[in-house]
């Protein structure tokens, strides 16, 4: 049985954070990606309308600078150990090019609050809600999300714009953060709330 739960809106500057829309995610030929072409046209339709209403962009990226970095998560997942600066994998999906005057965060964990600048970048931007699209759900999604909430922030999870290499765990995630951390919603629902802001 669900928890009882309240829903809770955007506020006037949400930011969109596109979680691990790089190549080595979306592009299936990397051991550590899969087919997901409809998560990066939903991704395309939510930057467009972010961008239109001139709100807060933030990118995230995986990259490995040196073997000390995240060397245990790397121990488990070899693929990880492509991951390096110079390397294909690490860039955003060029379908999703990032403008010269947004943030691309780089990580080395799941999420992407963690050992990063993003809280102080949204105290800067002046954010006050988060919209969280990407790769994967079960993993870097619902880390980003998870850490959300507990920055004290509104999350709204875009329902079609997140996916993972695993439906069984993409369904059981999705519902989970509904019930207790975000609110799961379309793109349409989201674009509608854009087009609230901007009345």
């Amino acid at each position: 049985m669900d928890l009882q739960r309240n829903a809770i809106d955007l506020g006037q500057r949400p930011a969109l954070i596109l979680v691990d829309m790089v190549n080595g995610f979306t592009d299936p030929s990397c051991p550590l990606g899969a087919e997901c072409e409809s998560v990066v046209e939903h991704n395309k339709l939510l930057l467009d309308a972010f961008r239109a209403a001139n709100l807060p962009v933030i990118f995230t990226t995986v990259v490995y600078h040196n073997a000390a970095q995240a060397n245990v998560f790397r121990a488990r997942i070899d693929a990880l150990n492509l991951l390096t600066p110079d390397s294909h994998w690490v860039k955003v999906d060029s379908r999703l090019e990032p403008k010269a005057n947004e943030i691309v965060l780089e990580k080395r964990w799941a999420s992407a609050f963690f050992a990063t600048d993003l809280a102080q970048q949204l105290v800067a931007l002046k954010v006050d809600s988060l919209v969280v699209t990407g790769l994967t759900t079960s993993g870097c999604v619902r880390a980003t999300v998870v850490d959300g909430l507990q920055h004290n922030y509104p999350v709204v999870v875009a329902e079609e714009a997140v996916g993972d290499r695993n439906q069984n765990a993409h369904k059981a995630n999705l519902h989970d953060m509904h019930a207790k951390y975000a609110d799961v919603q379309s793109c349409s629902q989201i674009l509608n709330s854009l087009k609230q802001l901007l009345i």
